[in-house]
């Protein structure tokens, strides 16, 4: 069973179905398969020149090409698909798809540059799904009539293999983008068996022009291996092996919190950012770890995790984008943990989160984001509000909306505003109350926010363990951290805010003695900047205690 796709773009407008991402077709391509579908492939195309077949004026500028297809017993086969994506010529972005019976097909086209990819499949010996063939011409230029012969004789294997026992091999995205004249034509082949062989054919194209990769997938106990490479050069691919070392890999390791809406079972997809790929769904159960095994010089990866916060809710999900990984490192992703409070990513080209823009201010601060940072894209709260002051006078407030997120019309001279946000969750709240001055911009202009991060050593249904001596890291981000400190203030509350004691910053934590169990630890911080913005940062019930001998 074969499935093929390419796609051909222009740099000028057109045809908007040419801009269809691939990422999302394969993704969803990845979960069929992966449901147990028979064999999943895509494009494939081999070459050899020579002028025969029926022909074509020249005048007309259209010329006969005929595409011959050959198994690997070297007989013609009606087991193929093959693709011809137009890049120069009256076509230009635009393709064909012939595939089937009869194993000799002529077609008429125009004169022009073309990209060429067809798969021919070899059916299993016994159960198992098929063998399949992709090749590849990233430079076909028809102005002659012509006869390509498209032998899967000349592939050679693909064979990339993690360097794990415990791992089952699940599925292959082989890849192959070639731009011509500002049009790019990509063709890809998905598939579900390890008999997998690659060709280049015919002439290279121009240097730079034609990139390739390779994504394979094997799924462990609690865990993935997700193996990519990629390439830029003239050529496609003639065949891959692959055998990486331990050393060789960096290793992902993500811990499933405990939501508060009750146990459940994230699904997490990773694959890498740039070209599209299969991702391979991991199941983590809330309490539970799942682990990747990747190859960093794939370049940087994307990690979605999704959790369903209510039974009948949005399913919320976090995003973490673009990371790059070193051979042999462990990195530890950690959702749905406490302290959830305001994240403010100080990073060079961050995205803003609180800008004024001539009379408006718009705001979509992550009040709740999770202690790891991530931040949710349906956080799970009861109630919120944000209320902006202006001199002291009342501007608006607004309720219900996500926590954090709201936008205000105000006066164009420069004043003295104080912003509050603050949510409520199932168990505790967060009130972020800052204040700073502002005037109309021509332009966007980033608000001076900070916030206070607090992170305790937790288990992973969000607890510490009661009547323990313990250290809270405590780090600054947004505008402060960028301008300076000028001071920073932190008390503790046993007693839900009753009565707060304040606790020393030493070394970047504060020492923290937790109640009996059952209890909750409940955390202020007071900032001010360099420039005299300030920040008031209050979260009741930031995390709760279990008996000492809880398990972690």
């Amino acid at each position: 069973m074969n499935l093929h796709s390419n796609h051909a773009s222009s740099s000028a407008p057109s045809d908007p179905a040419r801009t269809t991402t691939r990422r999302s077709v394969l993704r969803g391509l990845g979960a069929a398969t992966a449901a147990g579908t028979a064999a999943v492939c895509l494009p494939a195309a081999t070459a050899h020149a020579a002028s025969a077949g029926p022909r074509t004026s020249a005048a007309s500028g259209t010329y006969a090409l005929t595409l011959v297809h050959l198994g690997r017993d070297g007989a013609p086969t009606t087991d193929y698909r093959t693709l011809l994506t137009a890049l120069s010529g009256p076509d230009a972005g635009s393709g064909r798809e012939v595939k089937g019976s009869p194993s000799t097909v002529t077609l008429q086209v125009p004169g022009g540059r073309y990209m060429l990819d067809a798969t021919l499949s070899t059916r299993p010996v016994g159960e198992g799904n098929w063998g399949n063939d992709w090749l590849v011409q990233p430079r076909l230029d028809v102005d002659r009539d012509m006869t390509l012969v498209l032998d899967a004789r000349v592939a050679r294997p693909v064979d990339i293999r993690p360097p794990v026992d415990d791992a089952g091999y699940e599925q292959t995205g082989v890849f192959a983008e070639v731009t011509y004249e500002g049009v790019t034509g990509v063709a890809n082949l998905l598939s579900m068996s390890l008999d997998l062989r690659t060709a280049h054919l015919g002439p290279a194209a121009e240097p730079g022009s034609v990139r390739t990769w390779v994504d394979t997938y094997w799924r462990r106990p609690s865990g993935v291996c997700a193996l990519g490479y990629a390439f830029r050069g003239e050529r496609a691919l003639d065949g891959l092996v692959r055998h990486p070392a331990l050393a060789d890999l960096a290793t992902l390791e993500v811990r499933a919190g405990a939501p508060a809406s009750g146990a459940g079972t994230a699904l997490v997809e990773f694959s890498p950012s740039v070209g599209a790929s299969p991702a391979l769904g991991l199941p983590v159960p809330s309490r539970g770890t799942g682990t990747f095994l990747l190859t960093p010089e794939r370049g940087t990866w994307d990690l979605v995790y999704g959790m369903h916060s209510e039974a009948e809710g949005p399913a919320n999900h976090y995003f973490v984008l673009g990371r790059s990984f070193t051979p042999g490192s462990t990195t530890v992703h950690t959702f749905d943990l406490p302290v959830f409070g305001p994240a403010l990513d100080s990073s060079p080209g961050a995205r803003p989160v609180a800008q004024r823009t001539g009379d408006t201010m718009d705001l979509t601060v992550p009040l709740l984001a999770d202690g790891d940072g991530h931040v949710p894209s349906s956080p799970l709260f009861t109630a919120s509000t944000v209320t902006l002051h202006r001199n002291g006078t009342l501007i608006g407030t607004r309720r219900g909306e996500k926590p954090g997120h709201a936008s205000f019309t105000v006066p164009a001279g420069r004043a003295a505003y104080r912003l509050t946000a603050s949510a409520t969750r199932p168990r505790g709240s967060v009130t972020a109350a800052w204040t700073f001055t502002s005037a109309a911009t021509a332009t966007a202009t980033d608000l001076p926010l900070s916030a206070v991060r607090f992170g305790p050593d937790l288990a992973l249904d969000g607890t510490a363990p009661a009547r323990t001596a313990s250290r809270v890291a405590v780090s600054v981000e947004g505008a402060a951290r960028r301008s300076g400190v000028r001071s920073l203030t932190v008390s503790v509350s046993t007693d839900r805010g009753v009565t707060w004691t304040p606790a020393a910053v030493t070394g970047g934590r504060i020492a923290v003695t937790t109640p009996e169990p059952g209890k909750a630890v409940s955390l202020r911080a007071e900032l001010t900047d360099v420039h005299g913005n300030t920040l008031t940062q209050t979260h009741i019930d930031a995390y709760v205690t279990r008996a000492a001998t809880g398990a972690r």
